[in-house]
Formats: structure tokens, sequence, C-alpha cells
């Protein structure tokens, strides 16, 4: 079976996704909130482990200014996989707060595909809710295209530290789950992020995605 969807992790986003959240407790893939006019960058590395498979590292670097958002991936949508994103992001709420970021991009190299896809995120006191998703259309052959999606559950019991639960709906690893789930965990040092989600603990189909983030 083809080897499509290799994560990070964001996770991040994600390490998660969230992982280019480093102000304000922020979660999502933004390097920035919404409102802030200038440019800010984020770098992600996903050293991805997988048990009785294929080792890999995918990346993710995002850029924004106030609502624009500029994504390029490596190794994401397959090894060997190259595909970039704009999108612009929408968001409200008080109490709740709010971001909704639609994207529109393309994938070359090893998957050739036009993507549409959003990135999410929700937040409350200590608690966050962060789910990014993605239809890959397959420009060879419609039988490859696929849905993909990524979310987290995260509280922060300090600042500096963010756990909780995520899950990927994925046929990246082969064998018979198509939905991995597991905790997870960051820690933030100012600029740096670094975190590690574990997927499908105790099981033979187990998977580690590291995640190791700056944003400037």
């Amino acid at each position: 079976m083809k080897r499509a969807l290799r994560v990070f992790a964001a996770l991040a986003a994600a390490i998660s996704t969230a992982a280019l959240a480093a102000d304000e407790g922020q979660s999502g893939r933004r390097a920035s909130h919404p409102e802030k006019p200038s440019w800010d960058f984020g770098i992600t590395a996903y050293p991805t482990i997988v048990r009785n498979g294929e080792n890999y590292t995918s990346a993710i670097a995002v850029a924004d200014r106030g609502p624009l958002h500029l994504e390029a991936r490596y190794n994401y949508e397959s090894i060997g996989a190259r595909s970039a994103f704009v999108g612009w992001t929408f968001s409200g709420g008080e109490a709740v707060t709010w971001e909704l970021t639609p994207l529109l991009g393309g994938a070359w190299g090893t998957t050739q595909a036009f993507v549409p896809a959003f990135e999410l995120s929700v937040a409350w006191r200590q608690l966050d809710f962060y789910v990014e998703a993605e239809y890959v259309r397959s420009s060879n052959e419609l039988t490859d295209s696929y849905t993909y999606a990524w979310s987290e559950l995260g509280f922060r019991p300090v600042e500096w530290l963010r756990v909780g639960f995520s899950g990927q709906r994925t046929r990246a690893y082969g064998g018979d789950r198509e939905f991995q789930r597991g905790p997870f965990a960051q820690v933030t040092w100012g600029h740096f992020t670094i975190g590690g989600f574990w997927f499908n603990p105790g099981s033979e189909d187990q998977i580690f995605v590291g995640s190791i983030n700056v944003s400037f």
C-alpha cells in the first residue's frame, strides 16, 4: 500500500500542530495572532518513529501577516511530497475564542494533487481544541484521493506546559488502524516548543511523532 500522508504532528500542527504557538497560550498552527500586522514566521520538524515501519521526518513552515496565512510542507502528504497553501484567518470570541483558517493549496513530487483544507482552534480558559483537515484530490488517479484529519484536545496547567490527547485519521502507516490516537505533551520556552505525540500506546502499531519548533 502506498505510504501517503506522512505527518508531523502537529503537530504537530499541527504539535501538534499547536507547536507554533509560543505566545499567550495560543493554539493552532499560526505563528502569530491574526490581529498582528507584522510578519511572523514558524518552522517545525516532526521526526516520526513507526514501529515495524519506516521512520521519517516531515517539516512545516508558516508565515503570517495579520489574517493572511502562508504554509509550506515537506514529507507531509507522502514521503518526497512537497505542498504549499494560502489561507485567510477569521477569529472572534471573548470568553471562548476561536480561529478558522480556510486553505487552498497543492502538492507535487511523489503526490500530485489539489488540496483544499482548513484549520480550526477553539480555546476556553486553560482548555483548547484544534483540528486540521484536508482533502487530497489526486491529479493522477481519483481512487488515490483521500481525506486526512488531525485533532488535539489540550490543557495548560501552567503557561509553559500543554498536555492532552490527539488523534489522526490516516492511511499512512498501513495495518488495520485507520484512526490513530494517544496522549501528547508540549513544553514552550521563549520562541521554542518541544513536544511528543504517542499514538496507539501498548499496541503493535505504536507511532511516536516528535515536534521541534521555533517561531520568530
